[in-house]
């Protein structure tokens, strides 16, 4: 989706309320005294909420959790997931505030099938990349090959979706959330015994 300057800069504004106060916050009046912009220029920009929750979500994507900055799946596959998975836990303010606007779309996604879709892809392209991975570290001997890649991927997700949202509630200090994410890495690309 492109954005003008001012377009990028009100679905920020809507980001910030999101994870202040929750979906229900977004009204062009809300994004009109938070950003200093006109209630007019606010609607201007936006002809519907709709176009700017899309606007809003499209900002969330891009500026998303970085990747662990080494290359995906090395040094080794298990250490590049913990670190991702510890990238994906609310354990500092941005992360929280990340995993709030994210968990905001996701609950919408339920009634939004157009949301739902865009989520969805974004799932599979995380999937893909993680299956992929997986069958790399098979093919070089770190990982067993008696493992589903796609399975690793789709429990991985559920892994790091699950256990975020328990920390906003039951928050871990960062030693013992680095060490629950390589203890449940090394489980999850382990084969079944």
């Amino acid at each position: 989706m492109e954005l003008t300057a001012r377009q990028a800069q009100l679905a920020d504004v809507g980001l910030r309320l999101v994870a202040r106060e929750g979906m229900a916050s977004v009204t062009f009046r809300a994004i009109a005294s938070e950003s200093g912009w006109s209630l007019g220029a606010v609607q201007k920009a936006f002809p519907s909420k709709e176009a700017i929750l899309r606007a809003m979500f499209a900002r969330l994507r891009t500026t998303s959790v970085a990747l662990p900055p080494d290359e995906p799946g090395r040094p080794t596959l298990r250490a590049w997931l913990a670190e991702l998975l510890l990238r994906l836990l609310p354990l500092d303010e941005p992360r929280r505030t990340a995993l709030l606007k994210g968990s905001a779309f996701a609950e919408r996604a339920a009634y939004d099938a157009e949301l739902a879709a865009a989520i969805a892809a974004s799932d599979a392209e995380l999937r893909r990349l993680l299956g992929a991975l997986v069958r790399r570290a098979q093919a070089e001997g770190e990982l067993d090959e008696a493992l589903e890649p796609d399975l690793v991927a789709r429990a991985f997700l559920a892994l790091a979706t699950g256990l975020a949202t328990q920390c906003l509630y039951e928050p871990l200090d960062e030693a013992a959330a680095r060490r629950l994410a390589q203890d449940a890495v090394a489980r999850l690309t382990s084969p079944i015994v």
